[in-house]
């Protein structure tokens, strides 16, 4: 298999964009290497057949999803308040939101998953990773509601951005961040007043 890691990146995010697209049936290495704009054949070279790809693509979307180290560390550290907490998950969602290709390529492949045992192991445990992640900077940023509370608000805000990237005109922007505001009121509260 080739190494170039730019010409790889570049095979992946075209796999995400043909995900998104035209959906898992749709993803073949030719439409790949045409999204891609690289010579047929190329895709051939750099993953062994399309389940490799399918599974990639998956640890593709997650690495451009993901915040960087730094990142992470900040937003939970500025979350000391229902309010900062709200505008933490605002931007969460805002920066899924703007990546709607990468979400609905996921989307595409947990519905593969469903029929491919490797892939439905790649998502299981990036999946569970993230959750359980989040669960343990929550609990060390001392902020309230548990692991439950985590949970709960990773299931809210997955489906209020499918939601907003398959039904855009469901919900505003104002209505998505008020949704967001209300759910960590309900899930998240009570904070401990902030020292001043």
């Amino acid at each position: 298999m080739r190494q170039n890691p730019a010409r790889r990146a570049a095979l992946l995010d075209g796999a995400i964009e043909v995900l998104a697209r035209e959906g898992a049936r749709g993803l073949t290495q030719r439409a790949v290497d045409k999204e891609a704009a690289v010579p047929i054949g190329t895709a051939s070279n750099y993953f062994r057949n399309r389940d490799d790809l399918l599974v990639q693509a998956g640890v593709r979307v997650y690495e451009r999803l993901r915040p960087d180290e730094d990142a992470l560390a900040e937003m939970f550290d500025r979350a000391r308040d229902a309010e900062s907490y709200g505008a933490m998950l605002r931007e969460s969602v805002g920066r899924i939101a703007a990546f709607p290709s990468g979400h609905l390529a996921l989307l595409e492949l947990r519905l593969e998953a469903t029929r491919r045992p490797e892939l439905r192991t790649l998502l299981t445990e990036r999946v569970r990773a993230d959750i359980d992640e989040n669960v343990t900077r929550h609990e060390a940023a001392g902020l309230p509601g548990g692991a439950t509370a985590v949970r709960l608000m990773y299931l809210a805000m997955n489906w209020l951005i499918v939601e907003q990237l398959t039904l855009p005109d469901v919900f505003t922007d104002a209505e998505r961040d008020e949704l967001v505001t209300g759910a960590v009121q309900r899930l998240v509260a009570p904070f401990r007043p902030v020292a001043k």
